[in-house]
C-alpha cells in the first residue's frame, strides 16, 4: 500500500474510530425513548446550531451542489440562495414555537401535557387526533422519502471510496452503512449531535481549504501567467461547456425552481428534530445566528470549489465525474496525509445526514408505529432496543435501493428534499400560526403535498414537460388542500387552549430574549 493509498485510510480509520467511541461513551446515558430520540431535550445552542448544519448539508454539499455548478455554470447557485432564505426562516419562524408546543400541546390519548418526540406525534396532539390517522400517514411518508435519503448518502459514500480507495462502490456502500449503523444504534440522539458537531467543523474547514490551495497552485503555474490568480475562477461561471448566459440563470423556471428548495427546511424533519431537542426556547436565537452563519459561508464556498474546478483541470472531468470535483481536486492539490484529512470531511458530509435520517425513521417505527398502535405501556427500555432494532431494518433498505439503483446523489436528494417540503412544510407552518387549523386541513395538505410530489417528476417528464422543481406544485397544492379541507374538521376547545397557551408562552420567551 503506497501513501497515496495508506494516509486516506488511516485518516478514515481514525475517524470511524472517534464515531463509534462517541457511540459507546452516550451508550450508558441513554435509558429511555426520549433520550435516544431527542437526547433527553438538553442540546446547547452551539451543538443545535451546529447538528442542524451537519444533519442537513450531506453529501450534496460537497458533491451534488459543486457537481452542478461545475456542469451547468453559476445559474445553478439558484438553490443555494433559495436554501440560505428557506433555513433562516425555518429557526425565524419555526424553531421556538415547535419547540413549546412539542412540549405543551395536551396528550390526544391520555390528556397532560404530551411532550411530542417526533413531528407526527406532535401533528396528532395538536389536532387532538385520537384515531392516529395523521400520525400514521405523517409516518409512512417519513419513512418513504427517508429511504430515499439515506440512499443518497450511502451513494456518495460509494463513490468517494470507489475514487479514492478503488474500492467497488458495493463493498464501500456495505462498509459506510456498518459504520453508521454501530454508533447510531449505540448512542441514539445524542451520540449523532456530539458527532455532528465534529463533522460539521470538518466540512467548513474543508470547503475553505480547497479554493485557497486551487488558487496557489494555479498562481503558482508559470503556463498560466498573469491569469492565474482568483480571476482564473471567473472562468468558471458558465460551467464545463461554457453555454451558461445570464439570461438562463434569469428565466422563470430556474429562478423559482432554485428558491422553492428553501420551502423544504420548512418540513424536513431530521432538521425540526434539532429544534424540538434543543434545551430551552430562549436557546434559539443563538442557535439560529450560529447555524445561518455556517450554512450561508459553507455553501458560497461549495460553489467557489465548483469554479475553482474548472479553472484547475486542463483537461475536463467527464459529465459522469462531474459530482466528485471535490475529491478530485483534494487529491490533485494535497500532500496525501492533508488530503486524507480533507477527504475524511466527504465521509463526515455523508454520515452526518445519513445517521441523523436513520434515527429519525427509526422513530417513525417506534414512537409513531410499535408504540402508537402496538404496545402504549412498552417499558422506556424496551423502546430503546426497538428503536435500535429499526436503524438496522431501514438502514438495510435503504442499502438495498443504493445497491439496486443508478440516480445521481442530486436526483436522490432532490425527490426526497421536494417530499418533506411539500408534505409537512405548508402544514407545520399553518399549524404554529392558525389557531383554527383543523385535523381535516391538515391531513389534506400532507397527503396532497406528498401525493403530487411523488408523481410531479413523472408527470413532469411525461406530459406536461415544464421542467418546474417539484416542490413548487408540491407545496401550492397542499395550501390549497389546506384550505379546502379545513371546513371539514372542527377546533376543539382543548385544541384552542393548547394553542393559546403556547402563543403566550412564546410571546414571554421572546421578551425575556
Amino acid at each position: 500500500m503506497n501513501s497515496a493509498t495508506l494516509a486516506p485510510f488511516a485518516t478514515f480509520a481514525g475517524y470511524f474510530a472517534v464515531m463509534v467511541v462517541i457511540g459507546f461513551w452516550v451508550f450508558r446515558r441513554t435509558v429511555n425513548l426520549s433520550d435516544f430520540i431527542l437526547g433527553g431535550r438538553r442540546l446547547n445552542s452551539w451543538v443545535a446550531g451546529l447538528s442542524a448544519n451537519a444533519s442537513d448539508f450531506s453529501a450534496w454539499l460537497l458533491l451534488g451542489l459543486p457537481g452542478a455548478v461545475y456542469l451547468s455554470g453559476i445559474g445553478e447557485a439558484w438553490i443555494p440562495v433559495g436554501l440560505a432564505i428557506g433555513f433562516a426562516a425555518s429557526w425565524y419562524l419555526v424553531a421556538s414555537r415547535l419547540r413549546i408546543f412539542t412540549e405543551r400541546a395536551t396528550d390526544a390519548r391520555s390528556g397532560g401535557d404530551s411532550n411530542s418526540l417526533t413531528l407526527s406525534s406532535y401533528l396528532e396532539n395538536r389536532f387532538s387526533d385520537r384515531g392516529g390517522a395523521l400520525r400514521a400517514v405523517s409516518a409512512v411518508l417519513i419513512l418513504v422519502f427517508y429511504l430515499f435519503y439515506v440512499a443518497s448518502g450511502l451513494v456518495a459514500a460509494g463513490g468517494l471510496f470507489e475514487q479514492v480507495f478503488g474500492v467497488e462502490a458495493n463493498v464501500a456502500i456495505v462498509l459506510g452503512v456498518s459504520v453508521i449503523v454501530l454508533y447510531t444504534f449505540l448512542g441514539g440522539f445524542l451520540a449523532v449531535s456530539f458527532t455532528d458537531v465534529i463533522q460539521a467543523v470538518m466540512m467548513w474547514c474543508a470547503l475553505l481549504a480547497v479554493p485557497i490551495l486551487a488558487i496557489v497552485a494555479i498562481s503558482m503555474d508559470p503556463d498560466r501567467g498573469v491569469e492565474g490568480g482568483p480571476g482564473a475562477l471567473l472562468g468558471g461561471v458558465s460551467g464545463l461547456d461554457g453555454s451558461w448566459t445570464v439570461s438562463d440563470a434569469l428565466g422563470p423556471v430556474v429562478v423559482i425552481s432554485g428558491l422553492a428548495w428553501g420551502f423544504g427546511y420548512l418540513g424536513q424533519p431530521h432538521i425540526l428534530a434539532r429544534f424540538m431537542g434543543i434545551r430551552s426556547p430562549r436557546d434559539v436565537p443563538a442557535a439560529g445566528v450560529i447555524s445561518v452563519a455556517w450554512a450561508v459561508t459553507a455553501m458560497a464556498l461549495a460553489v467557489v470549489v465548483a469554479l475553482a474546478g474548472v479553472a484547475f483541470f486542463e483537461t475536463p472531468l467527464d459529465e459522469d465525474m462531474a459530482e466528485y470535483v471535490f475529491p478530485q481536486l483534494i487529491q490533485a492539490l494535497a500532500n496525501p496525509w492533508v488530503a486524507g484529512v480533507l477527504l475524511a470531511a466527504i465521509l463526515a458530509a455523508v454520515m452526518s445526514t445519513a445517521d441523523s435520517q436513520l434515527l429519525v425513521a427509526s422513530s417513525a417505527l417506534t414512537e409513531d408505529g410499535y408504540r402508537a398502535f402496538l404496545k402504549r405501556d412498552a417499558s422506556p427500555i424496551s423502546l430503546v432496543w426497538i428503536g435500535r432494532a429499526s436503524v438496522v431494518v431501514i438502514a438495510l433498505a435503504a442499502a438495498w435501493i443504493a445497491l439496486s439503483g443508478n440516480n445521481t446523489i442530486m436526483e436522490l436528494v432532490g425527490y426526497a428534499w421536494a417530499g418533506f417540503g411539500s408534505a409537512f412544510g405548508p402544514v407545520l407552518l399553518v399549524s404554529l400560526y392558525w389557531r383554527r387549523m383543523t385535523r381535516a386541513g391538515a391531513l389534506g395538505g400532507m397527503i396532497v403535498g406528498g401525493v403530487t410530489a411523488m408523481l410531479w417528476q413523472y408527470l413532469d417528464e411525461r406530459v406536461l414537460e415544464t421542467g418546474l422543481y417539484a416542490m413548487v406544485p408540491g407545496v401550492a397544492l397542499s395550501f390549497v388542500a389546506i384550505i379546502v379541507c379545513n371546513p371539514l374538521g372542527r377546533v376543539t376547545g382543548q385544541m384552542g387552549r393548547d394553542f393559546d397557551r403556547v402563543d403566550e408562552e412564546f410571546r414571554r420567551t421572546e421578551e425575556v430574549g
